[in-house]
Order: structure tokens, then sequence, then C-alpha cells
């Protein structure tokens, strides 16, 4: 019996150490992710229009222009999520709320339904749009599987859907995303590819490992996008 005992007890101290080895692991690989420029932080801390509550920052629109909707934003698995700021900011000028939501470790996994504090905190809202980056618009989908009754549309920016979403659904990708299997989008109706685009080029985060090589600007990339999603929102 004592014997048994000292083998269970080392057993169970071997399986204690790998689980904390794990656990390790996995803490020092969401340490490294991909972190906003710096002109990003810079330019966004100071604006009037931007206010940071509860791990959200919100885009407000100019009052003259707010048209009561309201968009959502997943970021990218292991993206700091400023880095989205001059991509929403630009949406935002076109008279749409933007939220963009800080998820847990940088891993939209796990917080999948974000989403759902963000709409007692801005009341006032008549539409909602939910889009995500990545990981970010996988996590975005799968939300959307039990929650389309609380929105009027699904954004995909280099993502593609993991259900078919019962809402419309708008999918954007670059042509040198190298990392997307665009076969997946096949039954998604609304999906457009930009020349010459990546698939880090959505924010401001630099290069990513794996990704192809843009032959268009970061700026026309996100220009593009805005274009598409503002068109996709008027007419859905």
């Amino acid at each position: 019996m004592k014997n048994m005992n000292s083998k269970l007890k080392k057993v169970a101290i071997i399986v204690l150490v790998l689980i904390l080895v794990l656990i390790g692991s996995f803490y020092i690989y969401t340490l490294d992710y991909y972190r906003a420029d710096d002109y990003v932080i810079e330019a966004y801390s100071s604006n009037v229009n931007v206010k940071s509550e509860d791990n959200m920052t919100i885009f407000y629109p100019d009052k003259d222009a707010d048209k009561g909707i309201g968009l959502i934003f997943y970021p990218g698995g292991k993206v700091e999520a400023i880095a989205y700021a001059p991509l929403l900011q630009n949406i935002s000028n076109n008279g749409i709320t933007c939220v963009l939501v800080e998820m847990p470790l940088n891993l939209a996994v796990f917080d999948i339904n974000a989403a759902d504090k963000v709409y007692s905190a801005i009341p006032d809202i008549d539409q909602w749009y939910l889009a995500g980056h990545s990981l970010g618009g996988a996590m975005a989908s799968s939300y959307v599987d039990k929650n389309a009754d609380k929105l009027d549309g699904l954004i995909l920016l280099g993502a593609y859907p993991i259900d078919d979403a019962d809402i419309p659904t708008l999918a954007i990708y670059g042509s040198e995303d190298e990392g997307l299997d665009i076969t997946k989008l096949e039954h998604t109706e609304n999906k457009f590819e930009i020349a010459g685009g990546n698939h880090a080029y959505f924010g401001d985060y630099g290069e990513q490992k794996g990704d192809g090589t843009a032959s268009i600007a970061r700026e026309e990339q996100q220009e593009k996008t805005v274009e598409m999603i503002i068109n996709f929102i008027k007419t859905y």
C-alpha cells in the first residue's frame, strides 16, 4: 500500500509539473504579440472623439454626422487592439460609432461574447454590425451563430465564417494574403478581393509572419476596406 501511495504521489507531482510547464509556455506565447505602431498610440491618445472605458475604445462620429449605427470590432489574434484605430476612425468619419473591444491576452477566443457588454454601453444605437479581423473575424462569426437577432450584419476581414451566418455577411481579403483559405468563402455572397493587399494591412502593426508582401500601401488597403464596409452598411 505504501509503495502504491508513493507511486501515486510521484505521478501527481509529474502531472502538476507538466501542467505548470504548459501554463508557463502559454503565458510566454501570449507575451509575443504584434504591437501597434507608435504613431497610432500617439495620434489617438488625444482625440476628443475617442473614449476608452471597460476594455473598450469607442470612436464617436461628429454629432451632426451621427447615423445612429454602431460597429463592434474584434481584433486579430495576438494583435494589440489599438492597432485598428486608423481603420475604425475612418469608418467613424462616415457617421458610424465604432467600438474596438480589447480581448484577454489579445485572443478573441477568450471572450467570444464581448459584444454583449457593448449594447448597453451605447443604448442610442439603432443598428449594430459586428466585424473582426483574422481570428477576431472567426470569433465574431461564432458569436453571430447564437446572436443573429442582435445584429444587422457581419463583416470579416482576412477571415471566413465558421458557420453559415443567418445575417448579411461581407468578407474582404487581400490578394496577397497567403494565410487565408479563400475556398472557405465560396458560400459567402458578398466577398471582395483587394488587389495587392495582404493580411496585416487591415491594421497598423507592421508586417506579419507568414503573410504575403503587399504591392499597395497600407493606407490604400484601408481606404478600400472602409469604402466597401460603408457600401455594405448602406445596402443592409
